[in-house]
């Protein structure tokens, strides 16, 4: 088989095991558990909690004793088990260890296939700039798979979301032996300091204050993105009790209008070299803060009927919300950090987006929610939800462009010259 296309077929399944629960669980929980909302908020946490430990862990664990597809092998077989076992719980506090087991399987795979496709892609000769983006992109492709999978077969608010993302793990995660052979680089590690080798250095970035608030505001942006994935498609669901709603193509199929924006995600891509180019970093940041301003206030006004245009519009612009902040972001830490902690700077990024930000958003959002817009009779006021989010997300727009300042050097120029 193609080197190329296994690597393709990896990417796709790797996301597709994502796709099938991820953004309909929120259904899951409301519509088929109704279980309460401040329980809810601490499942999203556990993407965060994750996030913020168990991928250094597993790198060092590949670096040093086990080869790295062979790991990632394990750690999706591991996670399909804890997939099967989730419906199975009898209350939100085993379902939220279930599924922090699971992200802490999960994880660890995002950077780890990264390593395998790498190492397979420089194993037979090619380049991984030109290379790698292509096979990624069907990582897309394989999480928009998988919500219309969900959504067609009418499993959104099953438990069948997980048993299909249980059988795919299990495929991929035999699958990966197969792979070509990523062993541990034994000597790449062995003059780093422990906290070297968990990206500890890194933090010595806080001591600078352009880095500080750069790092800041990238856990605001990471708890937006929270805010998205964890009510977006139970939103969708909840118009179902209003019988103008009933019958219309958004309620019938959720996911399907959510996975708009993972393909505006894909199309927005392509347009980030040309606003780097013409706007700068700083204004590309500036117009992802907007773009989460309008996605939260057009799911405000928003319905499946007449308002269904505002509906999608809102997802055509989560692609600029997420690509223009996370592409230009990672951009910003490798022109700006030291090149000897580069690699552990784009670690605390993600750190900071995907941990501690997905942390933040998940539980202040639950709280805020189940305070203040939870009704006696466990419906939500969704207007009131998102209008909350977009004020949150304009604040942070507001203040922005007064406190973040940055040195546009020469490798910076060169990398957007060149984006």
């Amino acid at each position: 088989m193609n080197m190329k296309f296994r690597l393709i077929l990896m990417s796709f399944m790797q996301f597709f095991v994502w796709g099938a629960w991820l953004l309909t669980i929120g259904a899951y929980w409301f519509q088929n558990k109704q279980w309460p909302v401040g329980s809810f908020s601490a499942i999203f946490s556990t993407m965060g909690i994750a996030s913020i430990f168990m991928p250094a862990l597993t790198g060092i664990i590949s670096d040093k004793w086990i080869n790295a597809e062979k790991l990632y092998g394990i750690m999706h077989i591991l996670g399909s088990i804890t997939l099967f076992a989730i419906p199975m719980a009898p209350n939100p506090t085993v379902f939220f260890w279930l599924i922090l087991l699971n992200m802490m399987f999960y994880m660890p795979t995002l950077s780890l296939s990264i390593t395998v496709a790498y190492s397979a892609l420089k194993g037979s000769g090619r380049d991984v700039v030109t290379d790698y983006p292509p096979i990624r992109t069907w990582g897309t492709v394989g999480f928009i798979a998988a919500l219309w999978a969900v959504s067609l077969t009418h499993n959104e608010t099953s438990a069948n979301q997980f048993y299909i993302a249980s059988a795919v793990a299990l495929t991929l995660g035999i699958y990966a032996f197969s792979l070509p052979k990523c062993p541990p680089l034994l000597n790449r590690d062995q003059s780093k300091s422990l906290s070297e080798k968990l990206g500890l250095n890194a933090f010595s970035l806080f001591r600078s204050p352009r880095f500080a608030i750069f790092f800041a505001f990238s856990l605001l942006l990471g708890a937006a993105l929270q805010l998205t994935n964890a009510y977006g498609d139970t939103y969708l669901h909840d118009f179902d009790k209003n019988p103008i709603y009933k019958d219309t193509i958004a309620v019938k199929y959720p996911a399907i209008i959510m996975s708009i924006s993972q393909i505006s995600e894909t199309l927005f891509i392509l347009a980030i070299p040309f606003f780097l180019r013409k706007f700068g970093i700083k204004y590309v940041m500036l117009f992802s803060m907007l773009a989460w301003v309008l996605r939260f206030g057009l799911f405000a006004y928003g319905n499946p009927a007449d308002g269904l245009w505002m509906i999608i519009l809102s997802c055509i612009v989560y692609g600029m919300a997420f690509d223009f902040f996370n592409i230009s972001g990672s951009l910003f830490v490798e022109t700006q950090a030291a090149p000897e902690i580069r690699g552990s700077a784009q670690g605390l990024f993600m750190m900071m987006v995907n941990g501690f930000g997905a942390l933040f958003g998940s539980l202040i959002s639950g709280a805020v929610i189940q305070e203040f817009f939870t009704n006696a009779d466990g419906s939500k006021e969704w207007q009131g939800i998102w209008l909350s989010f977009a004020g949150y997300a304009l604040v942070i727009a507001i203040i922005f462009p007064f406190v973040f300042r940055y040195k546009h050097n020469a490798a910076l120029k060169h990398a957007i010259e060149h984006a």
